[in-house]
């Protein structure tokens, strides 16, 4: 099975074109606030109207309220849905219902007993993320440029797919794919020359070494 590869965090026609032109399977969009990433609802419509059937669009919120989804569903029609803050199993149960689409739940691993957690979403989420735990005076729980002990997912076994984030960029992804045998990458401050901008050039390569170490693109209907 291919490599997915999502890009997270496009704010701008030019980043997320790189990214669609290179190859990206899914396209991430932030809805929270805090983000240098951050979109309103009118400006993620505009960029999402731009994906059509070249990418999944992913929107990314951290324990929103069902307002919050209700407009998000409206503006951009998301293929998945990634709840990257502290949503139960329950929450995530419940906006999948509510929704119908794929949930995306991210999990923070600092150390393995962060790995039990996998077992509390196992029978509710369609797929995880596992990312860099924030620091405590942290402002938000991702895209923080800071990688985790990859050892820790060495020989860990779930039965749902998981995406591995944190600290990627081009140089490293070779190693991080070696170590965790990861069959999905997500990436944002790795691809950026500031907080909130990204860098085309570093999209491109990272979708290179990507598709480096497996060539063939994700084809939709296997999101």
């Amino acid at each position: 099975m291919a490599l997915l590869v999502k890009i997270c965090g496009l704010n701008s026609e030019d980043a997320l074109d790189a990214a669609l032109d290179a190859g990206a399977d899914l396209v991430g969009f932030v809805f929270f606030p805090p983000s240098p990433r951050h979109l309103d609802v009118a400006r993620a419509r505009t960029l999402a109207a731009r994906v059509g059937d070249r990418a999944g669009k992913v929107a990314l919120t951290v324990d929103a309220d069902d307002a919050q989804f209700d407009a998000i569903i409206a503006a951009i029609a998301p293929d998945m849905l990634q709840l990257h803050g502290h949503e139960t199993p329950e929450r995530v149960r419940a906006v999948k219902a509510a929704y119908g689409r794929p949930v995306m739940k991210a999990l923070p691993i600092e150390q393995r007993s962060d790995l039990d957690a996998v077992q509390l979403y196992a029978d509710v989420a369609d797929r995880l993320l596992f990312d860099a735990r924030a620091p405590r005076d942290a402002t938000r729980p991702g895209g923080l440029g800071k990688p985790f002990d990859w050892t820790l997912l060495a020989g860990h076994e779930t039965k749902l797919p998981f995406m591995l984030s944190g600290g990627l960029d081009a140089a490293n992804l070779a190693e991080a794919l070696a170590v965790t045998r990861a069959r999905g990458v997500d990436v944002s401050s790795g691809v950026e020359s500031a907080p909130g901008v990204k860098d085309l050039k570093k999209i491109r390569a990272f979708i290179l070494a990507a598709r480096g170490a497996a060539p063939a693109p994700i084809t939709m209907n296997a999101l």
